[in-house]
């Protein structure tokens, strides 16, 4: 259907995104004090408020999923896409969502648009327990089409330095699990668009499905059982590489991936129109796969079952050995 055969091909360098947050690191330290736990390259910044209180921090935006909701006239599930692809990296370094911020940019205000965005905002929000407590909408004639529009979006977190995952924690044999995706969530779109026909509603209506937000089942899981879970990894841009930002002094064994039978049903059409590689594919999509959580062993059976009881579709993807942060898939 398409000569698309890769995400770079699509417009999308991750390579040269890579190389740019290098650039970043090299530069932004010069503006840190003693405050600065952790700044670029975590799922979340970390600042030290006082002796017994982190705040955690991060931005993010939906991508070019945007155009597909702005082709369907359908917004809301992208102002929720907003808060979820914040929140679910607040999770990721043992944060409790605080409040979020939104930016809206359009190239000519649309109320009803903006109010439905708002709406999905809030909704967001409400599942992450967290307050909406500002934001900026500009009107940008001439730098955006009349029916364009971009969105960022900005939360806070609060934990203490005990609720910091320690990769002193981890050890050989700890079992990773997976939480199902709700879909290809808000990465790899710049690709999708190129192999879905805006005609195909009802496949691109299932594209729309928003990113499914994980706060909930971490909170009850991290209280029912606060020493099982010893980092998180969300899998947003670059897919399954998201993995080893957990931890590289270890090394990631993958026994088992869901196949497409039982992941979101959106994934089916799609792949099948690509000419990708596997190793292409879990670096460009989720591939079915929202969140990996980073259990020990010996609770990774009740972790399972737990999750279960709260309606979560897991499963037991490997183990981690000591190593470089390398990923493969073992038999």
């Amino acid at each position: 259907m398409s000569e698309v055969v890769d995400y770079q091909k699509a417009g999308v360098d991750i390579q040269k995104a890579d190389a740019f947050v290098e650039k970043i690191k090299a530069l932004v330290p010069s503006t840190h004090n003693q405050n600065v736990i952790q700044g670029i390259g975590g799922f979340a910044a970390l600042y030290q408020l006082s002796n017994d209180r982190l705040l955690a921090s991060c931005t993010d935006g939906v991508g070019t999923k945007l155009k597909l909701a702005q082709q369907m006239n359908k917004h809301y599930g992208v102002g929720i896409d907003l808060v979820a692809m914040c929140v679910n990296d607040l999770l990721c370094v043992g944060a409790k969502p605080l409040f979020f911020l939104d930016y809206m940019a359009f190239g000519k205000l649309n109320t009803q648009i903006s109010e439905e965005l708002l709406a999905g905002m809030v909704d967001g929000c409400k599942q992450s327990g967290m307050a909406l407590i500002g934001g900026e909408t500009a009107e940008m004639p001439g730098f955006y089409q009349a029916d364009e529009y971009d969105l960022a979006g900005f939360s806070v977190g609060d934990l203490s330095p005990q609720e910091v995952f320690k990769e002193e924690n981890i050890e050989e044999g700890d079992v990773m699990i997976g939480l199902a995706s709700s879909g290809f969530h808000s990465n790899g779109y710049s690709l999708v668009r190129q192999l879905v026909k805006p005609s195909e509603a009802a496949l691109v209506e299932q594209l729309l499905e928003p990113t499914k937000i994980y706060v909930q089942t971490v909170t009850t899981l991290r209280k029912k059982m606060p020493t099982a879970v010893l980092a998180m990894a969300h899998i947003t841009g670059g897919g399954i590489h998201n993995i080893p930002r957990m931890s590289e002094k270890f090394d990631y064994d993958l026994k088992y991936w869901p196949t497409l039978n039982e992941v979101a049903s959106v994934f089916q059409p799609v792949i099948e129109r690509t000419t990708l590689s596997q190793a292409e594919l879990f670096k460009t999509f989720n591939m079915g796969i929202g969140l990996v959580i980073l259990v020990k062993k010996a609770q990774a059976e009740a972790v399972m079952t737990h999750l279960k009881e709260h309606k979560e579709k897991a499963w037991i993807l490997g183990h981690v050995r000591k190593g470089q942060g390398h990923i493969q898939f073992v038999s």
